[in-house]
């Protein structure tokens, strides 16, 4: 079935393009086509200028051709700056190292071809390095630290625990001890902040406690949970209403908003069902704000077959999946920064969720697997079982 996106997250995506990340990365991080990002950016900036998408085709193809050198360009700076922060390690690297390079060639980052015209190598030699054998514990340590440098920069929230869930993803063979090791020696240590407490939300349940805090389960789309956070931008706040799927930790669906009524709660089941096919007699569990106990959710959750769940009042236990994925969020998007607009923060959490809660954060619930990895293993176990 193809996969439908909602227009908040095709803004998002473009946003994303907009301040600067590659193409490449974010459909990578996103999980979407090259075609439809494509299409999604030259559309708004066809709009920006107050033109459809399909009123000029040769300003798209004109258009086109400048994405391409600009993408060109684009490797060549990531060549550029990769080159200027490993001749600033030369003491702690060994001479002739081309790391970086094959580090950018591997990640999409950069072709050969661009990485030697900039640097002027040939790709004889590059082979050739490439062909040499590495040997002894030292430079078994830089190639490690290497790996960890890339992860930490792309995911400064990591620590050494999850720096070494992520080697073992890669196929490395380390302790924990030893990253621990390598992770002290050159100070990748992770950028976190205290949990915050939240304020608790009460009101009449509308709804049975159907999981009674038994947050597991055994097969997808069979129980989720939902909670809505919020945080500050220079423009007001924006609201954040999650739902997740207990089974794989998925964040099947979300929406924002800058107010917090019940249609972003809707928004978010809406967008869940959208894009897991409507699965009937799914269990909803949530607290008792009232956006859930609102009459439009309650409808909504009616018209998709699903089944209501609240937990207590004042039980933060009673919804502690939600709680912990929120503490999560907060530390890694929220707090990092002071956040410009709404737009700006709301890009920035589909870009955390998307690339690094269910592309790259392993986790020990799941086996040391991404919630992408742990339901692309589900699925074929529960066709079977059906």
């Amino acid at each position: 079935m193809p996969k439908i996106y909602n227009e908040q997250f095709k803004a998002d995506a473009v946003a994303l393009v907009e301040s600067g990340m590659s193409r490449r990365q974010v459909c990578a991080d996103l999980g979407v086509s090259r075609s439809s990002l494509q299409k999604w950016v030259t559309d708004a900036r066809l709009q920006a200028h107050g033109m459809s998408p399909s009123s000029d085709p040769e300003v798209a193809k004109e258009m086109s051709a400048a994405l391409k050198r600009i993408r060109e360009l684009e490797m060549e700076n990531e060549v550029l700056r990769a080159a200027a922060a490993y001749l600033s390690q030369e003491a702690i690297r060994p001479k002739g190292s081309s790391r970086p390079v094959e580090a950018l060639i591997a990640q999409g980052k950069a072709t050969l071809t661009i990485a030697a015209r900039v640097l002027k190598f040939s790709r004889q030699a590059f082979y050739k390095w490439l062909a040499s054998p590495v040997s002894g514990r030292q430079a078994q340590d830089e190639e490690i630290i290497a790996k960890i440098r890339q992860i930490h920069a792309d995911d400064p929230e990591f620590g050494y625990r999850f720096i070494a869930d992520e080697l073992h993803g890669q196929g490395v063979k380390i302790s924990e001890r030893r990253v621990w090791r390598l992770c002290s020696k050159i100070q990748a240590f992770s950028v976190i902040a205290r949990r915050k407490p939240r304020g608790r939300k009460s009101g009449a349940p509308v709804h049975d406690d159907l999981l009674q805090r038994r947050f597991h389960a055994d097969t997808p789309n069979t129980a989720w949970v939902t909670d809505i956070t919020e945080h500050w931008t220079r423009e007001g706040k924006l609201y954040l209403c999650v739902i997740k799927d207990l089974c794989s930790r998925t964040i099947v669906g979300y929406a924002t908003s800058a107010r917090m009524k019940s249609h972003l709660a809707v928004a978010a089941l809406e967008d869940a069902m959208r894009k897991r096919g409507e699965p009937k007699g799914v269990i909803v569990h949530s607290d008792r704000g009232s956006q859930f106990r609102s009459r439009k959710f309650r409808a909504a959750l009616k018209a998709f077959g699903a089944k209501g769940s609240m937990g207590r009042v004042g039980a933060c236990g009673d919804n502690a999946a939600m709680e912990s994925f929120f503490a999560l969020v907060q530390k890694n998007v929220l707090d990092r920064k002071s956040w410009a607009s709404r737009r700006e923060l709301s890009a920035a959490i589909t870009h955390w969720i998307e690339r690094t809660y269910h592309r790259k954060r392993r986790q020990r619930a799941l086996g040391k697997l991404t919630p992408i990895e742990y339901e692309t293993i589900m699925k074929p176990a529960v066709s079977i079982a059906a």
